[in-house]
């Protein structure tokens, strides 16, 4: 089994994820996905859910499909 993978979210490389004791940890490579920079992850793939979540979600305010929240 691997210790690294690369997260890809549509054409944009999110960044890696690294295993160490405890879990996965995030590696940002793309500004989009700073957010997510050192988090831990029980797994690969739910650090790759969270990128694909959080390029959504910025997709969407982006593009004015969700309007950001009001103060």
């Amino acid at each position: 089994m691997s210790n690294a993978y690369f997260i890809e979210v549509e054409s944009h490389t999110a960044g890696i994820v690294a295993r160490d004791e405890r879990g996965y940890r995030f590696f940002s490579s793309d500004r989009i996905f700073d957010s997510l920079e050192g988090r831990e992850f029980r797994s690969a793939r739910a650090a790759e859910r969270a990128a694909r979540a959080l390029f959504l979600e910025r997709h969407h305010l982006v593009s004015g499909h969700l309007s950001p929240p009001s103060d």
